[in-house]
């Protein structure tokens, strides 16, 4: 009899990550597999459009949990997650990530004596102020099988006193995913993307452009910090026309501080997929403060200043396009010029970042569950 594995989705970079590891397990005679999506984010172009680009079936289950504070989010999904388990009992649960999502159905998947994956095992920042990191580290405490991306990783659960036998480094399924999004994208007519349009126009006049994405708590929540990089966005700008596909909470901060980006800032909604990758793989430069686009813009080898003190992905400075640049206005400002003047740093994309990192976790599953 095949074994049944839970495949956790809830949020947004999610999706980019289970959509390989569900072409792979469509291939493997020995496994099979049920999404359940959390519902953790809840509007069209936050996950079903995701669904529809990326190749994913429609979730086997759909819990609509939707938002609130960290606690009534996790409490909510544990509560339908547990439901879920006790009514068709799945032989492991899969995780991704760190969101809120990964860290509660681990933890139901645990106490109901259901061992637990987590893909993108190992990566810690060390900052203890960010969600993401406890998400992280309770996570890798419950967890039988850790699926790293980077050395760090490894290292990381290793001194944390996880066997070695637990720990696989197969390498990156946000970048396969990347990869095979990437060859599709090329492949297609995308002059009706918002995006296209924006490229256009900029090709028309000889210019380059910038991407900016900022989401982070520490970042768009405070007031200062968000003026302060707002300052540093707009003297960019004077340089170089940058476009802003606004997360739903940083616009509603851009209003609330009254944080005003300038004329040369383009303002545009949450982007689909594709429609993003349109945009950001021919940027001279991506300003972040997310941690998959750190990894996928070294994995095309585009530059990216990383506007955080911290990051959880080292080996995208070591070996990638990355730049940690912090959140000082005159430093991020630096970066950029450098990169204009084509005097950025020299990259390569980090070993096993191949394309094949689901191929390789469902191997090992099958070998474990059988």
């Amino acid at each position: 009899m095949k074994k049944k594995i839970y495949i956790v989705a809830g949020a947004r970079p999610n999706f980019m990550k289970i959509a390989p590891i569900v072409r792979a397990l469509k291939t493997n005679n020995n496994l099979t597999y049920k999404i359940i999506h959390t519902g953790q984010h809840y509007d069209r172009e936050m996950n079903e459009v995701f669904f529809e680009e990326l190749g994913i079936p429609q979730p086997d289950t759909f819990m609509a949990t939707g938002s609130g504070t960290h606690s009534q989010q996790t409490a909510k999904i544990m509560i339908a997650f547990e439901e879920c388990c006790q009514t068709e009992r799945p032989d492991a649960v899969l995780v991704v990530g760190d969101v809120n999502s990964t860290l509660a159905c681990s933890i139901v998947a645990k106490k109901l004596s259901i061992p637990v994956a987590h893909v993108e095992a190992g990566l810690r920042s060390g900052d203890m102020t960010m969600p993401e990191e406890i998400n992280r580290l309770v996570t890798d405490s419950i967890s039988d099988w850790f699926f790293t991306t980077e050395p760090s990783a490894t290292a990381h659960l290793r001194r944390e006193g996880k066997l070695d036998s637990a720990i696989h480094h197969v390498g990156h399924v946000m970048v396969d995913n990347l990869l095979f999004q990437a060859d599709k994208l090329a492949r297609i007519d995308t002059t009706d993307f918002e995006t296209s349009q924006f490229k256009t126009a900029q090709a028309a006049q000889g210019k380059q452009y910038g991407v900016i994405t900022l989401h982070r708590p520490s970042n768009v929540d405070n007031s200062k910090m968000m003026h302060q990089i707002g300052s540093a966005l707009m003297e960019i700008a004077n340089e170089l026309p940058l476009i802003f596909p606004v997360h739903p909470r940083t616009r509603s901060n851009l209003d609330k501080f009254n944080v005003d980006l300038g004329p040369n800032i383009t303002l545009i909604g949450p982007q689909a997929y594709m429609a993003f990758l349109n945009l950001w793989k021919d940027a001279a430069v991506v300003l972040t403060d997310s941690g998959g686009l750190q990894e996928e813009t070294t994995a095309l080898g585009v530059p990216c200043i990383t506007i955080r003190e911290n990051t959880e992905r080292p080996i995208t400075v070591e070996q990638g396009s990355n730049v940690l640049a912090g959140t000082n206005p005159e430093r991020i400002i630096t970066e950029v010029r450098k990169i204009l003047q084509n005097k950025g740093k020299r990259c390569c994309r980090p070993h096993l970042w191949d394309g094949k990192a689901a191929e390789r976790i469902v191997a090992i599953l099958a070998k474990e569950l059988l």
